[in-house]
């Protein structure tokens, strides 16, 4: 029902969770896409071949999106092999399930957290506004969290970033609409990914995770690329600056 033919789409973290179901139903809405991938080549491999069935172009490239140099290269290559950049998926992240007290975490813990969730969403979102300010039109979804929303105990530096994203889409929402660029966040709650696997495979976890959620279950990828989606498309031309959550009702604010 939503058609992004013609389309041109950068995801970042592509290979795997929701950034895989991203760039599937991307394909599968009409939509040309690249998307980089840290570690994962053949998970990355898979990605695209699934979702070349749909009949678009879809290419993938390995990037350290924690170094700017890889951001601006990532950005160039989606340029040079679609011939434009219509969208920007920003959701490439880590989170730990080691749980650590504030008085236990190491500058280093904080630095590579950092790195990974908030440096790479400026470093990609840098290289990519100037081409959507050249095209005069463009969209950027963020992938946040609830844990940007209501915090998470003793992992205070992941729940750092994912509200640093917040923030940053607001700010950028307001700077970026004379350019006609819209710019918006999704903030999923649980989602059963292999960054969430060790908590939501024992018991014990899955009744952690579920316990808040009033929808009694965790989401599938797919129920967070749809929202993208949605943002990504012609459905949502007057939306920009805004939390769309999604976490089965685990965090209702805005």
């Amino acid at each position: 029902m939503i058609s992004l033919a013609g389309k041109a789409a950068l995801v970042t973290g592509g290979s795997r969770g929701i950034g895989a179901a991203t760039v599937k139903l991307f394909a599968q809405a009409g939509a040309d896409v690249v998307f980089n991938y840290h570690r994962h080549r053949q998970a990355a491999e898979a990605v695209a071949r699934e979702a070349r069935r749909h009949g678009t172009r879809v290419e993938s490239l390995q990037a350290d999106l924690r170094q700017l140099r890889d951001a601006r290269r990532l950005v160039a290559f989606a340029v040079e092999r679609l011939g434009r950049l219509d969208i920007l998926v920003a959701n490439a992240g880590i989170w730990n399930a080691e749980e650590l007290p504030i008085e236990k975490m190491t500058e280093k813990q904080w630095d590579e957290m950092m790195a990974a969730n908030l440096k790479s969403v400026y470093a990609v979102v840098h290289c990519a506004v100037p081409q959507m300010i050249r095209q005069k039109a463009g969209r950027i979804v963020a992938v946040s969290s609830t844990a940007g929303q209501r915090g998470e105990a003793f992992h205070t530096h992941y729940a750092a970033t994912k509200g640093g994203i917040i923030s940053f889409v607001k700010g950028l929402a307001t700077e970026l609409a004379r350019h006609n660029i819209l710019v918006n966040c999704v903030a999923p709650g649980w989602v059963d990914t292999e960054m969430s696997k060790p908590v939501l495979e024992t018991r014990a976890g899955w009744k952690f995770a579920t316990s808040a959620i009033p929808l009694g279950r965790v989401a599938r990828p797919e129920e967070v690329a749809g929202p993208i989606l949605f943002l990504a498309s012609e459905l949502a031309t007057f939306i920009t600056g805004e939390i769309l959550n999604v976490n089965g009702g685990a965090v209702l604010c805005g």
